[in-house]
């Protein structure tokens, strides 16, 4: 029942910077994609989106590490992002875990994740980090 789950992210693993024209395969032309920190509506302007994140990234990869479909064309997809960019946390490799929800006709139409965004960036940014990661400690 996961099997278009299975595709979209065996797919999605082999993007980069040299092959964004495979969006086109994912996602269709009016796509909404959606974060904590953006909200992108069309597939020229999510290739753009990627095009801005493969460009200021040293390294960027995917774990995925659950498919669900608890109905058909409906689908979140639970992964592990590791990254390095050269101004945050010194370069080191970052890790972040979220879930996608995903619907799809042919192609994906609306996607949204699902994440911390402090733990994406702003933990690692000199002197916020600090402030963010103290709040935290402070409310848990």
């Amino acid at each position: 029942m996961t099997a278009y789950l299975q595709h979209f992210t065996e797919r999605f693993t082999t993007l980069g910077a040299h092959n964004l024209d495979l969006l086109a395969d994912l996602y269709s032309e009016d796509v909404t994609f959606r974060d904590p920190l953006h909200h992108i509506s069309g597939l020229a302007a999510l290739r753009a989106y990627f095009a801005q994140l493969y460009a200021n990234v040293a390294e960027v990869r995917y774990t995925f590490e659950g498919l669900d479909e608890p109905q058909p064309g409906l689908g979140y997809i639970r992964w592990s992002l590791h990254y390095r960019h050269p101004r945050l946390a010194a370069g080191k490799l970052i890790s972040l875990q979220g879930c996608s929800h995903l619907r799809w006709r042919e192609r994906v139409h609306f996607h949204q994740d699902y994440f911390d965004a402090g733990a994406l960036l702003y933990e690692h940014i000199p002197l916020m980090g600090g402030a963010i990661r103290w709040l935290k400690g402070r409310l848990a």
